[in-house]
């Protein structure tokens, strides 16, 4: 073991600064890459979502699957501190390369601002993100357990304490980088042509990689450096297959049952590998229900991501996007990790009350649960505001007059009088079936029938002008807009096409009569230019929309004045989000809660069980965990396909409550044990052991004592 003067700092090793600086510079590249991998996929390489979301999850998967190999290299052959600088370079030049890979003038030869061969940027960024995964979850279980390595014994207290501090770099570096990278991509930026600056958000990520590896590296003098200790991994699977095979073989009553199912494995091990096996197996048998806890967890980025888009961001004077409530969960954990370290478990040992480390996750689980249970009662209110949508054979049809007439239709089982632009106030649903005639019929003028499919499923808007002129629009809006955008689309009575430009959207030759698709566009109010070979030069022709809220849907028809020249009438096909996203603040803050007691213990606690030559190997174990929780989500999210979205949440809540009750069962029957105590133990036997074979007589005059 390479050890080196210690410098301490508040009785806490120098060295961890330095540590704890590398994690937070290394969180926020991740994150901040990460922040805007799925806009990168989806609007520069142009995948649909499904694709790029499916990507994304493959890659989080990957970092949480390749901290197993880290483990490996960093037992078996380099040790920690090495392999934390090799992977931070190839994870650093992972970085760059998906950097690079944004750079649109790459292969944009003939300078139109779209890039000339794709498959060129998509290699570039798929090698980069595989460098990534290799780094980051290869770094992952060793800078923790690297960082635990630093104190001495009896330090125990300070080593909570830093798994604290740890775990608050961490969320302080991806809070930081949530906010500041999705800034950076907005700015414009290229040589030959603008555009949403992606190689500037990917590439200060990567800058900052680089300076995490050299702080680690400038620290290296004051390191506590233990040697690699071989193969752990190998020879820990090969233990347990030999203890397995060996019990299988003497399975007749002739053997005499032993201790532990492990202790078979002792005619070929020693009893130190042995013994250290079984701690790491009881600690590995206790993480078996842990990944329900993830696949709770990791649906903020997901599912309560979707949810928020269903509700309305207005939170006093500020405006929230859905994406952003997600640094709720950060801002969170950055005040409640010291409060529940300085005031809530001091003050819950002053009570006597022993709260021992898997009690804490045993809690922690319970508040992930009811945080869900929260979700599904928000999502309840959420539900009463939604617009009822036509389901299987149902068609839903609204009427709207964009003529000078008053006009009146009869539908199956209703009769409609409407005057001048006007419409009906709802959608009316009938069964697709039954839908046999509509007429239109104007004072003094024939009855016209209505003749058109209506197609099952959908929403329908039926415009009539005159007795025998109507058209059918389907609206092709069968949910709230995404995202909490705000849908809207102009009908033309002019009798030339016209063309609209908003924000930046352009709705091309809009026929006479006849509607536009909708176009999506955040909150707030919108500019517009309407242009027509119709309208005289003297007319003003920009207008703007009213204050667009969240996840509504407008139609606006163009008209003409007296004087020629346009004017415009809203009419609103979808109302706006009434429920506030501030109502999800609890549930992220009882997730939150959660996180903190889950978490941060759970690390400390693998760190703590867990003999020094495994450490690396149960926090890969820790990690792995994280893993197939979110591969949970992708089973019951598939698999489950629920008609509401709050049983869903209710189903996850149960499920977890489940496994919680499990885990509290099986948390009573472990013991807490001090691998070093342990450790210390074999080492005097090995002494001993030594002293008898060098000196026979060493024991005898003692074993004659005992006789007598």
């Amino acid at each position: 073991m390479g050890m080196s003067k210690s410098h301490s700092f508040f009785g806490y090793p120098l060295s961890i600064f330095f540590i704890v600086v590398n994690e937070f510079c290394e969180r926020f590249s991740y994150y901040g890459m990460r922040a805007i991998l799925i806009l990168y996929f989806t609007n520069f390489i142009s995948w649909d979502d499904n694709l790029s979301t499916a990507i994304y999850h493959t890659f989080v998967a990957l970092c949480y699957l390749t901290p197993i190999l880290g483990a490996l290299i960093a037992d078996s052959w380099l040790g920690k501190f090495k392999t934390i600088v090799s992977l931070s370079i190839v994870y650093t030049i992972g970085q760059a390369v998906i950097s690079v890979s944004s750079i649109n003038d790459l292969t944009d030869h003939n300078h139109d601002g779209t890039p000339d061969s794709l498959p060129v940027h998509v290699v570039l960024s798929m090698i980069g993100l595989a460098l990534i995964a290799l780094g980051t979850g290869g770094i992952k279980p060793c800078v923790s357990a690297f960082g635990g390595d630093q104190f001495e014994e009896g330090q125990e207290k300070q080593r909570n304490r830093f798994f604290s501090i740890f775990y608050l770099a961490i969320n302080a570096g991806s809070l930081l980088s949530t906010i500041i990278t999705p800034m950076l991509r907005v700015q414009q930026c290229g040589i030959h042509s603008k555009q949403a600056c992606y190689p500037l958000a990917f590439g200060v990520p990567a800058a900052l990689m680089a300076v995490a590896l050299i702080v680690f590296v400038l620290g290296s003098g004051m390191y506590k450096k233990f040697k690699p200790q071989g193969n752990i991994m190998g020879k820990v699977a090969k233990c347990i297959a030999f203890a397995i095979k060996n019990r299988f073989r003497h399975r007749s009553k002739a053997f005499p049952k032993r201790e532990h199912w492990l202790d078979w494995a002792k005619e070929k091990y020693d009893e130190r590998l042995i013994s250290q096996i079984k701690m790491v197996t009881r600690v590995m048998f206790l993480y078996i229900p842990l990944p329900m806890f993830w696949a709770l967890f990791d649906q903020q980025g997901s599912r309560w991501t979707l949810q928020a888009t269903t509700m309305s961001g207005k939170i006093g004077a500020l405006e929230i996007q859905p994406d952003q409530m997600q640094t709720v969960n950060a801002i969170l954990i950055v005040i409640m990790v010291p409060i529940f370290d300085a005031v809530l478990y001091p003050l819950i040992a002053k009570c006597g009350f022993n709260f021992t480390s898997l009690k804490k996750m045993t809690v922690g689980m319970f508040l992930a649960s009811m945080a869900f249970v929260v979700a599904a009662i928000v999502q309840v209110e959420i539900d009463k505001t939604l617009p009822v949508f036509p389901k299987g054979n149902e068609v839903q049809i609204k009427v709207l007059n964009i003529g000078n007439n008053t006009m009146n239709i009869s539908l199956p089982g209703e009769m409609v009088t409407l005057g001048p632009m006007s419409q009906t106030n709802a959608f009316m649903t009938f069964d697709v079936n039954k839908l046999t005639s509509i007429n239109i019929s104007s004072p003094g003028s024939p009855v016209t029938a209505v003749t058109d499919d209506f197609k099952q499923g959908q929403r329908h808007t039926l415009l009539v002008w005159a007795p025998n002129h109507y058209q059918v629009v389907k609206d092709g809006l069968n949910q709230k807009p995404e995202k909490g955008e705000n849908g809207i689309r102009f009908v033309n009575t002019f009798n030339e096409l016209i063309t609209i430009t908003m924000s930046g959207k352009v709705y091309a030759n809009i026929s006479s009569y006849s509607a536009s698709t909708y176009q999506f566009f955040p909150s707030g109010i919108k500019g517009f230019t309407i242009s027509s070979t119709e309208i005289p030069p003297q007319c003003q022709p920009n207008f703007n929309t009213f204050y667009l809220e969240f996840g509504s849907a407008y139609t606006y028809i163009v008209q003409r004045k007296n004087d020629s020249c346009p004017e415009v009438k809203a009419f609103e096909d979808i109302s706006a989000n009434t429920v506030n996203m501030a109502l999800q603040i609890p549930q992220y803050f009882l997730l939150t809660c959660g996180e903190v007691v889950f978490s941060v213990t759970g690390l400390e606690f693998s760190y703590s069980q867990a003999p020094s030559n495994m450490k690396s190997v149960l926090q890969a174990g820790w990690l792995l965990t994280v893993a197939v929780g979110n591969i949970i989500v992708l089973i019951v999210a598939g698999a489950g396909q629920f008609s509401k979205q709050w049983a869903e949440y209710i189903l996850f809540a149960a499920l977890l409550l489940v496994v919680c009750v499990i885990f509290a069962i099986m948390a009573r029957f472990y013991t807490y044990i001090n691998p070093a105590e342990i450790e210390a133990q074999f080492d005097e036997d090995e002494k001993k052991n030594r002293l008898e074979k060098s000196n026979p007589y060493f024991m005898s005059g003692a074993n004659s004592q005992t006789q007598m």
